[in-house]
């Protein structure tokens, strides 16, 4: 047979250990097919996510405190390394950055820690906490197995694994697993061993010997782990909670690493405690689902690029609807947890030593539910099957109709209740033997969360069915602080309902239930509306940044988090338009005083209208850096992995010329000499095979080619020289010099001046719009002078007391006006939402001594996470100071109101 793995151990191995044999608790963490086992025996980890470096400080405590009482054993930490590097060679450990503090009270807790160093973490954090300098060094590339990159992650290490190997379990702390890199199967990663080994070698150098692991973020376990040796695969799964198919998925990597003497480690999925118990019964022995405690992204720490359209930002509430919001209040999703954690202890070993199989159990229902159903052989005989009803609630009758609240489900040939949005965790052939009763139990139809000897106490809300032996039971449903009892063969049957459940303390023979206090209701405050604060006269100061002849990167001028302003004096005589190209992120342009619409770009390009100024004019750009990517999006050059921000370049078009026409064609049939078409006009039979358009492209000047109508990704190759004529070749044969693939996001292609060679493949579409092409002949804006403001200079000044002038709201500002509002807040227990109401402005706050984060009211790009128009001033923080930035958009930038709300969960 084969044998555990005990990683980090690699002499110890042995048979696999029983329940009543244990392990020794110096043995560490064994992994193997059978599960997890450490603390001298088998263990399902459940397991939340809960970040130090989006809390405050003084509520770690507290929140680790409210994961344990969940029932969640584990919290796994991510550790961004540009939260603690924040320029070169600059760390901070101290405050809300000391993650040694945090580990140290999460195991006071008596809570487990899956740390996560990274390099790469994603998150939807600032760069997926790479530093933004990283990019300043053209030979370095990002997560690669590369010596420049390597020996920076070298450095971090250095100070990030210590902390760890000092915090392992069993010695001296809680951390249990560690994590290298990130779902690595999502990036184009040249050599994953190689990479993997490194990472691992440094591990092992700063002696971690818990299990070393990485996560798949797609299914591919060797392009996560290279296949590296002490790399244990992980998965991430975020199915549709209301897929039927989530099952044989899930079981697949169950047998995959079974083959490998593995169990599986569901480090991220979904939140939904209905998907969670599919999981576990398809034979997950580690379940994290992320985001499960939510937090904030403070300042300027948020990423761009998430979801949806490119430049996708975070919002500073990071919430994504876990069983704890932003502010801490419980969701419902809280006591599901809590009932199904009671269901793992009352079943203990048993369940954590279960291996995943399809049911023989016959089992059909009149509800939506799996396609394929999971059960868990259990450790010591019987099934533990789950049964999920997938129609929502949309009724509060019984019955099975349309809209009904509850649903019959038959297993073993024995009709039973099952609510709809549940997936109950039932009990088939199941001995009764640990917890001191002879006999069966045959079928359990609800969460089975506390046994003992002569008694057995289930969670439902609809009625429970259960047969012992031969005798069959039906209990009423319970209601709230209305157990329901019954006896068969001898036990004593209660069903409480899951209001009770969560509550329950003891239980007797007799089924006599005590239960704990409710919780006291939160009661909520009517918001507050803020109308007067302090102007300040002052402004921020600038620090010189230099004159340049071309827009310098933020990054080059020192700034990794803030914001820098370009100006310059250029002639705009016979300038109709300006072509502005890789600006990143969010850029405020004024051309000859008058404000441009906000660009949030991300690197595309924008064509800016200019054609009332003329002669020489004034042009300036204030541009703030809203996020660097944490994913690597191709399709805008911004939203790549380690790309900078800054102002790009901007151009004056001098001239537009169509070239739509006179493309030669090459592919299908297409002979000698090659027709000439307009581009994309070649017709032919063969749908979605490619064709191949060329022609030859002259300019005297820098220029863009605009491709107008892209819809599918295009491939266009350019290459200098003389052109061949159209009657030379069937094929073009210059060599080609640059190749791009251009997207409908940003369709442009870069020429320098000369004469090009340009070739247009794209798949024949007769159902397309076709195509247009536009050349446009650009000379640089040149010559200039630069400005900063970094984080550390803004909040500088934003915490400094300082005189100011009373105003009354509503304050109307010009686009580009900012306005330094100093306001007093009233006290608070559990801090203050701040909701500013108005029109296109961008509002960023400070308090408690530094940036808390920003909202921007008004057109805006889209955002994810939580609440994405609240600041969250947490309690204690004193000091609020606000920087309202007037954006140019389709109305009068405004602040009406500061409205002032409780942390409460309508207020998400």
């Amino acid at each position: 047979m084969s044998h555990p793995t005990t990683l980090g151990h690699p002499t110890t191995s042995g048979h696999p250990t029983t329940p009543d044999q244990g392990i020794a608790p110096d043995q560490g963490i064994v992994l193997d097919a059978r599960g997890i086992r450490f603390e001298g025996g088998p263990q399902l980890v459940l397991c939340a996510s809960l970040f130090y470096f989006r809390l405050p400080r003084e509520q770690w405590r507290a929140r680790l405190a409210q994961v344990r009482a969940s029932g969640y054993t584990c919290v796994d930490v991510y550790l961004p390394w540009n939260f603690h590097e924040t320029a070169p060679g600059r760390w901070s450990f101290e405050g809300r950055r000391d993650v040694a503090a945090f580990l140290d009270l999460a195991q006071e807790e008596g809570l487990y820690v899956i740390a996560r160093p990274g390099p790469y973490i994603c998150s939807e954090w600032d760069g997926g906490a790479l530093p933004a300098w990283l990019g300043l060094d053209p030979q370095l590339r990002v997560r690669q197995h590369e010596p420049r990159f390597l020996d920076r992650v070298t450095a971090w290490f250095d100070q990030a694994l210590p902390l760890l190997a000092e915090r392992q379990y069993p010695a001296n702390g809680p951390v249990i697993m560690v994590q290298l890199e990130n779902e690595l199967d999502f990036f184009d990663c040249e050599d994953r061993t190689g990479y993997l080994t490194a990472l691992r070698d440094q591990a092992v150098r700063h002696g971690i010997t818990v299990p070393l692991i990485a996560c798949s973020g797609q299914g591919d376990l060797e392009g996560a782990t290279g296949d590296v040796p002490g790399v244990v695969p992980a998965c991430n799964f975020y199915p549709d909670d209301d897929s039927p198919h989530i099952e044989p998925e899930v079981r697949r990597y169950a047998e995959l690493l079974a083959e490998r003497d593995l169990p599986l480690l569901i480090t991220e999925t979904n939140r939904r405690h209905r998907t969670l118990r599919r999981l576990l019964a398809s034979g997950a022995s580690l379940i994290a689902p992320y985001l499960q405690s939510s937090g904030w992204n403070f300042g300027y720490t948020p990423s761009a690029g998430n979801w949806g359209r490119p430049g996708n930002l975070m919002s500073h509430g990071y919430d994504f609807g876990g069983y704890v919001s932003s502010t801490g209040t419980e969701r419902p999703e809280y006591a599901e947890a809590q009932i199904l954690a009671r269901v793992i202890d009352t079943l203990g070993p048993h369940l954590a030593l279960a291996t995943p199989t399809v049911p023989h159990t016959p089992v059909t229902t009149d509800f939506p539910t799996s396609s394929s159903t999971s059960a868990l052989r259990l450790d010591g005989g019987g099934l533990l099957l789950a049964v999920p009803h997938l129609r929502p609630r949309t009724g509060t009758g019984t019955g099975t109709g349309t809209g009904a609240a509850t649903g019959t489900a038959v297993v073993n040939g024995v009709p039973v209740a099952v609510a709809a949005d549940s997936c109950p965790l039932m009990l088939v052939d199941v001995p009764l033997t640990p917890w001191g009763h002879e006999g069966t139990l045959t079928l359990a139809s609800a969460d089975l969360v506390a046994a003992g000897e002569g008694v057995l106490v289930f969670s439902s809300e609809v009625p429970v069915t259960v047969v012992v032996g031969d005798t069959r039971v039906e209990i009423p449903a319970p209601a709230a602080g209305a157990p329901e009892r019954a006896t068969a063969a001898g036990l004593t049957l209660v069903a409480l309902a899951p209001a009770d459940a969560v509550r329950l303390r003891s239980t007797d023979r007799s089924g006599t239930v005590r239960l704990d206090e409710p919780a006291p209701a939160r009661q909520a405050s009517a918001p507050i509306a803020v109308r007067r604060a302090r102007r300040r006269a002052d402004t921020v100061p600038e620090r010189a940044a230099g004159r340049h002849e071309l827009p310098p990167t933020l990054e080059s001028l020192g700034v990794y988090r803030g914001r820098g302003t370009y100006r310059t004096t250029t002639d705009l005589t016979g300038v109709d338009e300006l072509l502005l190209v890789g600006a990143a992120d969010i850029v405020d342009l004024s051309v000859a005083g008058r404000a441009r619409p906000t660009v949030a770009g991300f690197g595309a390009t924008r064509r800016i209208d200019v054609r009332e100024a003329t002669g020489s004019v004034d042009v300036e750009a204030v541009v703030e850096i809203w996020g660097h990517a944490n994913f690597d999006d191709a399709r805008l050059p911004a939203l790549r992995l380690g790309a900078l921000r800054g102002l790009g370049t901007l151009w004056a078009v001098r001239e537009t010329a169509d070239v739509s026409a006179l493309w030669s064609v090459h592919g299908h049939w297409a002979g000698r000499p090659a027709p000439l078409r307009e581009l994309g006009g070649w017709s032919s039979t063969r749908v979605g095979l490619p064709v191949t358009y060329t022609r030859e492209i002259r300019s005297a000047t820098a220029a863009v080619l605009h491709l107008k109508g892209v819809v599918e990704p295009v491939r266009v190759s350019v290459a200098d020289g003389e052109p061949h004529t159209a009657d030379t070749a069937h094929e073009p044969h210059t060599a080609v010099h640059s190749a791009h693939t251009v997207h409908a996001e940003d369709p442009w292609v870069p020429l320098p001046a000369g004469t090009h060679r340009i070739s247009v493949t794209l798949p024949h579409h007769p159902s397309g719009g076709g195509l247009r092409a536009e050349l446009l002949a650009l000379d640089p804006v040149t010559d200039w002078t630069c400005s900063a403001q970094d984080d550390d200079l803004l909040t500088g000044f934003a915490t400094e007391a300082a005189p100011g002038l009373e105003v009354l709201l509503p304050l109307t500002l010009a686009p580009g006006e900012e306005a330094w509002l100093d306001v007093d807040l009233p006290a608070s227990h559990g801090g203050l939402l701040l909701r500013p109401d108005g029109t296109q402005i961008r509002v960023t706050g400070w308090a408690g001594g530094e940036c808390v984060g920003r909202v921007w009211v008004g057109d805006r790009p889209d955002f994810s996470g939580g609440d994405a128009n609240v600041l969250w001033i947490p309690p204690g923080w004193s000091g609020l100071t606000l920087l309202v930035r007037g954006a140019a958009g389709p109305e009068t930038p405004e602040l009406r109101t500061l409205w002032l709300e409780p942390p409460t969960e309508e207020a998400r």
